[in-house]
């Protein structure tokens, strides 16, 4: 019974949630819109905890930005945004395009998901995009704990040659990525990779493009498979 009513009040705040704050261009839209932005994106926390680190000279990670701190990034030198949440009708995306738009910043979106293994045209695509954005660069997720960790992780294998161990601790407490949640799909894509590389060493973007698979991933992800005992090809 308290399940039920649980995803009864779940139905309810996704339905409210989903019917406003798609307008920023009328006064009483963007009022809504700046509403919906701070509360059911929680872009109130974000003004203050921003998860922003370097992960390699001219590249950061964060958490999603403010108008604010989009103005202290282009402060800072940083050319290119990306997105990893991908395009989406609602507030936080709209004033996102919004504030790149006004200081200059170029927006790329490259959507990953935080619960799921992306698929390999998604992951292949952050790389394309990493490869040729002008830098300093940024990216960034809603929290900056799981997608960014997983970018961060990628970017040092493909462009910095990191071992993999160093890779992996992207994943980490230190930017409240919990391993024992759905998010956790992310970090085994990594042990995934450790494990194929250990028996035979392949580059991860070489994985990427020739072995990866999400369904596979995410079918041993959820069934609690040891990464070592995945066999993707």
């Amino acid at each position: 019974m308290l399940k039920r009513l649980w995803t009864r009040i779940e139905e309810a705040e996704r339905s409210l949630r989903r019917s406003f704050g798609k307008d920023i261009v009328t006064p009483s839209g963007r009022r809504w819109a700046t509403f919906h932005y701070n509360i059911f994106d929680h872009a109130f926390l974000r003004s203050f905890w921003t998860n922003f680190f370097e992960v390699a000279p001219g590249v950061y990670r964060s958490n999603q930005p403010t108008h604010r701190r989009f103005e202290k990034y282009a402060e800072m030198g940083i050319k290119t945004v990306i997105n990893l949440r991908g395009t989406d009708k609602h507030a936080h995306y709209l004033f996102e395009q919004e504030s790149c738009e006004a200081l200059g910043l170029t927006l790329i979106n490259a959507k990953l998901w935080a619960r799921q293994a992306a698929k390999r045209e998604n992951i292949v695509h952050l790389i394309d995009v990493m490869r040729s954005a002008e830098k300093p660069l940024m990216f960034h997720c809603k929290s900056g704990a799981d997608r960014a960790g997983f970018a961060s992780a990628l970017y040092l294998l493909v462009f910095e040659n990191a071992p993999v161990e160093l890779a992996r601790r992207q994943m980490g407490l230190k930017y409240i990525h919990l391993e024992f949640t759905k998010t956790g799909i992310q970090g085994y894509i990594l042990d995934s990779y450790a494990a194929r590389n250990a028996r035979e060493p392949i580059g991860f973007e070489e994985w990427i493009r020739t072995e990866y698979d999400h369904r596979a991933l995410q079918r041993g992800f959820d069934a609690k498979t040891p990464p070592n005992e995945l066999v993707l090809t």
